[in-house]
């Protein structure tokens, strides 16, 4: 497990949400719509959805147009085991695991191949607590 909350610290980290949607009370939506609000650069991966919150939504990791900083899981640990496998296929790392997207195996994955990744913390949560403000990139 590694500590991926340092890059939270820049609004202009660029994180992947896996799971991002627009369907009312869904964590994906919650989570996605909270990044954009605070001024990280998101991006939804969703392979359901068209759009989510008016931005265009990718079907795959290998459709993003650039590289994410973080690929932060919002699905169930199956699905995010298969995200992994095509993670690893494109080279990409520091998986941000939400509550109830770990399991032993997607663990057992990211970590016999080497993958960063951090389990059991909310992203939306880390970022509050190191912006400490609303407005991102604003100065007191």
């Amino acid at each position: 497990m590694t500590d991926l909350a340092p890059l939270l610290a820049s609004t202009g980290t660029m994180i992947a949400v896996v799971g991002a949607t627009d369907t009312p009370g869904k964590y994906g939506g919650i989570i996605y719509r909270d990044l954009k609000s605070r001024g990280y650069r998101v991006l939804a991966v969703n392979p359901k959805r068209d759009l989510v919150d008016g931005d265009h939504s990718y079907p795959h990791l290998n459709a993003l147009p650039s590289r994410p900083d973080i690929i932060d899981l919002v699905v169930p640990p199956p699905v995010g085991l298969q995200v992994a496998v095509e993670a690893v296929t494109l080279g990409y790392g520091n998986f941000w695991l939400q509550p109830g997207a770990e399991s032993r195996e997607l663990i057992a994955y990211l970590e016999k191949h080497d993958v960063p990744y951090l389990a059991d913390a909310c992203i939306m949560v880390s970022s509050r607590q190191l912006l400490r403000s609303p407005y991102p990139d604003s100065t007191p």
